[in-house]
């Protein structure tokens, strides 16, 4: 087995925002790292239009623990409220907006849009969802493949936390995560295969760039891919520099999240993630492995959470029985204990109990539309608060 050194277990989050009308709650733009579109009408003519432009990073740097990505994440958040309200809107983070549709007048999106935009064709027109992803630094390449094939089993178990997406076009969907559903009509989603080693995947990556399936391989788009594009660090005296953290290491990406309003919330996921890959680093390095199971296995597990989050069972493929989610988060958490104190996240991971007891984002903004009488306005409203009242 292959002899790792420690690594540094750095972490960033991104998220994606939504900007909406404080009268009619209605979307009017979204925040994402290629860009902002706001849709706006002009005073000279009724006729929207889409308005383009670069918006400061929605992504946090590089951080050494969950604390400093607190205080940065409070920066990015404020930052994106104050552009909200130059345009006199409200700031929300959701998997999906309860009941707006979204209608592009013309396109003056990033390269990168356009380019989806020819390969699927209508399916990306329609999607409308906002996600958010935790990357976790690593000393090898072939450790993240390796503790990629690893967590692929516990992606359900995140989003089953991480879900915010009941509503679609103003009705309650019966789904945890509806924007999981529109994204795995895409191509390159969903959970990946195993793959050997780095050089396996690669492999792939250059399969598909040979074929002209792709342009470069961030246009993959699983739940959880290895990271290698440029991000910012806090590095340890405050620079921001290196490919993609401090020291230039590999990392790990896991994007299977909603956004999500609670900052809490945010980062209890966060630090979950962050200690199960140390402790999946942890096995490896006293010799022990985590067991690998087929995707379509552990794809019979992701469509549970999408469709019950916590409020569901999930199957524990060593007995072959459904056990509750919330008996198997608790069994996580006694897992990743050991190494909490040490990634300085044990308040944030402590959090996840919370969201157990009191429900997912999900289940808060379903008993909001429960109360108001279906009123998906409601909803907006409870986001927007939830979103903007901790900052």
């Amino acid at each position: 087995m292959t002899d790792y050194s420690q690594p540094s277990f750095s972490i960033s989050i991104e998220e994606e925002y939504q900007f909406v009308d404080p009268d009619s709650r209605e979307l009017r733009g979204f925040a994402t790292a290629q860009g902002l579109t706001l849709h706006e009408e002009s005073e000279e003519s009724s006729r929207a239009s889409d308005l383009a432009f670069v918006v400061p990073v929605v992504g946090t740097p590089v951080c050494r623990d969950v604390k400093r990505v607190r205080g940065e994440l409070l920066r990015r958040r404020r930052s994106m409220r104050e552009l909200a309200a130059s345009h006199g809107l409200k700031l929300m983070a959701a998997g999906a907006h309860p009941f707006s549709l979204w209608e592009r007048v013309h396109e003056e999106e990033s390269p990168r849009y356009r380019a989806l935009i020819e390969d699927t064709q209508f399916v990306a027109r329609r999607l409308l969802a906002f996600g958010m992803t935790v990357r976790v630094s690593l000393g090898d390449r072939n450790l993240v493949i390796d503790v990629m094939n690893a967590m692929r089993y516990l992606l359900p178990h995140i989003l089953c936390l991480a879900n915010s997406s009941p509503f679609w076009q103003g009705r309650d969907t019966g789904l945890a995560s509806h924007r999981s559903v529109l994204l795995d009509a895409l191509p390159r989603t969903g959970i990946p295969n195993a793959f050997r080693s780095y050089n396996h995947y690669l492999s792939y990556v250059d399969t598909l760039l040979r074929t002209n399936s792709i342009s470069d391989p961030e246009a993959i788009w699983w739940d959880i891919r290895p990271l290698e594009h440029r991000r910012q660090s806090d590095g340890e005296s405050g620079e921001r520099s290196g490919p993609p953290d401090a020291a230039g290491r590999p990392a790990l990406e896991i994007r299977v999240c909603d956004a999500l309003p609670e900052i809490d919330d945010v980062l209890a996921v966060a630090a979950l993630i962050q200690s199960t890959v140390a402790w999946m680093v942890e096995l490896r390095h006293r010799n022990m492995s985590f067991r690998l199971y087929e995707r379509t296995l552990i794809a019979e597990n992701k469509w549970r959470a999408v469709r019950y989050g916590l409020q569901g069972n999930l199957l524990d493929f060593g007995i072959e029985q459904e056990v509750p989610i919330g008996d198997l988060l608790h069994e996580l958490l006694e897992r990743v204990d050991p190494v909490l104190d040490r990634l300085n996240c044990r308040a944030e991971v402590e959090h996840v109990e919370t969201i157990i007891a009191r429900g997912a984002s999900s289940d808060q903004q379903r008993q909001v539309w429960r109360e108001s009488g279906e009123d998906g306005k409601a909803v907006v409203d409870f986001l927007v608060s939830q979103t903007e009242n901790a900052l």
